[in-house]
């Protein structure tokens, strides 16, 4: 099998085949697509919960003590991590789609090699290989 080399870490790798079938690469897009889909439901409906929160806040906190108002800011502060998270998430799949749609899709960004089934199935938007994955964690 030919070697290539891999720009990113300069090491050699073996040549593969990245292409899918346009069946399985068209799949694998709507089941993103919907994923995308169902997220960016889930972000609006967070942002709506805060805009609610912050009108209650506004509305009645006249003779709040300050346990209400640290319960307030308390959970105004829990909606908004909830709203980033799902924002990361949103992110996440794009640039999944943005990776299939140029083929990298299923690759590890970090050595190259595939990303087991297995692992997209539980996380399709993962870039990592497991090994990749463990050791970032690691750090």
């Amino acid at each position: 099998m030919a070697k290539a080399t891999d720009t990113r870490s300069g090491s050699a790798t073996p040549a593969v085949d990245r292409s899918r079938s346009a069946e399985e690469t068209e799949r694998i897009r709507e089941a993103l697509v919907a994923r995308l889909d169902e997220l960016q439901a889930e972000y609006d409906q967070a942002l709506s919960e805060i805009t609610v929160l912050q009108r209650e806040r506004l509305a009645d906190s006249a003779g709040d003590d300050q346990a209400d108002t640290g319960t307030k800011t308390f959970e105004r502060e829990q909606e908004i991590t909830l709203a980033n998270n799902l924002l990361e998430r949103i992110t996440q799949v794009e640039r999944a789609i943005d990776r299939l749609g140029s083929g990298n899709y299923g690759w590890c960004e970090r050595c190259g090699t595939q990303i087991p089934v297995e692992r997209l199935a539980a996380f399709p938007s993962a870039t990592l290989c497991v090994s990749c994955k463990q050791l970032e964690e690691r750090r």
